[in-house]
């Protein structure tokens, strides 16, 4: 997978289709070498791939389309909680023993 590093966050860079991948390759100049494109879900990008970095990490979508892009970083509510830069194991814990 194709990853960039941003303010101590790895990003996974996923694209929507192949245009988007070729986009991409335009604008970093490297239209010319080949890409690889696999298919893969979104869901499981954010709920396998990013805990298994071992790194705070997000995902970047669509990153060369400017505001058509998107991005989904580390905190709760988009990545498992155990992966989320603002998920408090203790304060949750006590969260859920007070219901």
């Amino acid at each position: 997978m194709l990853t960039a590093d941003f303010g101590g966050i790895r990003f996974i860079l996923a694209f929507s289709d192949e245009q988007a991948l070729a986009r991409y390759a335009v604008a970093r100049g490297e239209a010319a070498r080949e890409w690889r494109y696999q298919t893969i879900l979104g869901a499981r990008l954010l709920d396998v791939a990013v805990p298994a970095a071992g790194v705070p990490c997000g995902v970047a979508l669509d990153c060369a389309d400017g505001d058509e892009g998107m991005v989904f970083p580390p905190v709760c509510g988009i990545v498992p909680d155990e992966a989320a830069l603002d998920f408090d194991a203790d304060k949750d814990a006590g969260a859920q023993h007070e219901r």
